[in-house]
């Protein structure tokens, strides 16, 4: 399976360290410079803008989806994104972003990260996608997410699969290799 989409979720926080926000910015440009078109969650805000207006910085693809309650809100839609799709509801938001990736790139975030990581965590481990899920842990931003996947597994609720269900990387350069190994 060939990646030239990859959807990528992360902050709409503008208050993070900008740590975060060079990272967003180095992937990016990482996307744009291997030809990958970015699908996101169209905001100009927080990470999601880093990553879009970094994209466009290397002549990249940015697709915004973003719902009409969010884009009426000025200084929240990337109105440069190349194809800005307006939707009704999150969830059909959400739906949208999912179908359009070839791999998923989950960036830090709040909560609205973490649920669309977990959803396209569990339709993995259900077998209705078998696509890339690479998540950027910098700075160990997620440790205690994969402690506590660690305790679920430990405890009986969760069951280690043959291979596992997503990448972790640290550092912003390996996203392309992640991507591009988890095929």
């Amino acid at each position: 399976m060939a990646i030239h989409a990859i959807t990528t979720y992360c902050s709409s926080s503008n208050r993070i360290h900008p740590d975060y926000h060079d990272a967003a910015a180095w992937v990016g440009r990482a996307l744009a410079l291997h030809d990958l078109q970015l699908v996101y969650g169209g905001g100009a805000v927080g990470l999601m803008g880093t990553l879009a207006r970094a994209v466009h910085e290397q002549d990249g693809h940015v697709v915004g989806v973003i719902p009409h309650a969010l884009k009426d809100k000025e200084g929240i839609a990337y109105e440069l994104a190349d194809e800005l799709i307006l939707t009704n509801t999150m969830r059909e938001r959400k739906r949208i972003m999912y179908e359009r990736g070839d791999a998923y790139l989950v960036l830090p975030g709040g909560y609205g990260t973490l649920e669309e990581f977990m959803e396209v965590l569990t339709l993995r481990q259900l077998g209705y996608h078998n696509r890339p899920i690479v998540l950027l842990n910098l700075n160990g931003f997620w440790d205690s997410l994969m402690g506590f996947f660690a305790e679920m597994n430990e405890q009986g609720f969760i069951r280690a699969s043959g291979e596992p269900l997503f990448r972790i990387i640290s550092d912003p350069g390996d996203v392309i290799e992640a991507l591009n190994d988890s095929l």
